[in-house]
């Protein structure tokens, strides 16, 4: 037997509708796509070429010499281990306290539940300020310390949010009442059964607050004081503005370090982006199912 498919025309309206959406798209993606393109570029070319405006799309004499020069300056390569270390340690501590809170949130069986959600959402709304969480984390002995990056935003509202409706629409309670008739704690549960039936919204939960981590530099410029603690971003944005020109008294040695500088600047950001660019590929397929089920059920 032969099976006729019946396939349905588009109207005019439509097919003159998607045109638009795809050369909208199109524009959208060059706007996107260009910047980081001539990034790239201007990383491999030579710092002549670079401060003299000749790169447009493609490396202009290609060179190396602002990677060169960020291996083997000692402040990147201090920023860079402090970033690893802030994003790593960060990202678990941030993951496991949000866990640990939106679950009992999620549970109808937890008493207070509203109250204690009206409170953390409220935080959502309004905020204590710049002085006062200034005074806290001064009181708390945290100023010029690894913690200072570490513990006073360790947990995002929205995303707790996030967890606690997805737990409430991907953990049934028939779950939990079976667990508890075999005897099992609700950290047992918590362990074994929550977090196994959790991978997409763990990885959103990761992939967000890793790229949150990487790429803070505000509370390290307004906590930390030693060198030896600044993240990578705080010593990107000093090579930025300061274009690491100041000491130079010479007229053709401050031309080559504006030229030296402006390579390094662009062999940063490079360097500086491709931690989420690698993470973000293991985690992509997890990132959609867990958006879309923890916004918009519960």
């Amino acid at each position: 037997m032969s099976t006729i498919k019946a396939k349905v025309k588009d109207s005019l309206g439509d097919k003159i509708f998607l045109i638009a959406v795809y050369v909208l798209l199109s524009l959208l993606l060059i706007v996107v796509l260009y910047p980081l393109i001539y990034v790239i570029s201007s990383s491999f070319s030579s710092p002549a070429a670079v401060t003299s405006g000749r790169v447009w799309l493609w490396p202009v004499e290609l060179s190396l010499k602002g990677y060169n020069t960020l291996i083997h300056n000692q402040k990147v390569t201090i920023g860079y281990a402090n970033s690893l270390f802030y994003t790593s340690v960060g990202t678990i501590i941030s993951v496991v306290l949000t866990i640990m809170i939106a679950y009992p949130l999620s549970r109808k069986t937890f008493f207070g539940k509203n109250v204690l959600m009206m409170l953390i959402t409220f935080t959502l709304l309004f905020s204590g300020g710049l002085i006062p969480t200034y005074l806290v984390v001064k009181q708390m002995g945290l100023i010029d310390t690894r913690w200072a990056l570490l513990i006073p935003n360790a947990i995002w509202v929205w995303q707790v949010i996030i967890t606690r409706s997805f737990f409430q629409s991907a953990i049934p309670d028939e779950l939990f009442d079976a667990s508890e008739i075999d005897g099992c704690s609700d950290f047992r549960f918590l362990r074994s059964v929550v977090v196994p039936l959790s991978k997409p919204i763990i990885a959103v939960l990761i992939l967000i607050y890793a790229v949150g981590q990487w790429n803070a530099y505000f509370d390290a410029l307004i906590y930390l004081k030693s060198a030896s603690l600044f993240p990578l971003q705080l010593i990107l944005r000093s090579i930025i503005i300061l274009n690491n020109s100041s000491n130079a008294t010479d007229a053709l040695k401050q031309v080559e370090r504006q030229q030296l500088a402006e390579a390094l600047k662009y062999s940063l950001i490079v360097v500086t982006t491709l931690p989420v660019l690698i993470i973000y590929p293991f985690v992509q397929r997890f990132f959609v199912q867990g958006m879309l089920v923890g916004s918009v059920k519960g």
